[in-house]
């Protein structure tokens, strides 16, 4: 009970935090932030789903698996880059933390994988 409710509040949370990259489309003059307007696409749409996940985590799994592990690798990616310089060591605090937190708790609060064909 307390892992569903848990799950749910944390892919609504999620969810909602990736809808705030919306403003990031609204740059769409400016050739020097169109990284981030793609980028910004994908993340506004996986927040869509997240939030509409929340609604029946278990027929979700694989969603939720998605985000779970590309956050995990994305934040392994941004961490290796930040140690090694190629983008400001801040965004090892900034952005690839929350990344890994958030691969983590999806990972700690997926739902269950459904047993087909169990007895009875």
């Amino acid at each position: 009970m307390f892992r569903d409710r848990a799950l749910r509040v944390a892919l609504v949370l999620v969810g909602l935090m990736l809808l705030s990259g919306v403003f990031s489309l609204m740059h769409y003059n400016n050739p020097a932030r169109a990284f981030e307007q793609m980028l910004a696409s994908v993340y506004v749409t996986l927040g869509v789903f997240l939030i509409i996940a929340a609604f029946n985590p278990p027929a979700h799994r694989s969603l939720i698996a998605f985000t779970a592990w590309s956050s995990i690798v994305h934040g392994a990616v941004m961490g290796v880059q930040a140690v090694k310089g190629v983008i400001p060591h801040g965004d090892l605090l900034k952005a690839a933390t929350p990344m890994l937190a958030i691969g983590l708790v999806f990972l700690l609060l997926a739902p269950a994988k459904p047993i087909v064909g169990g007895t009875k």
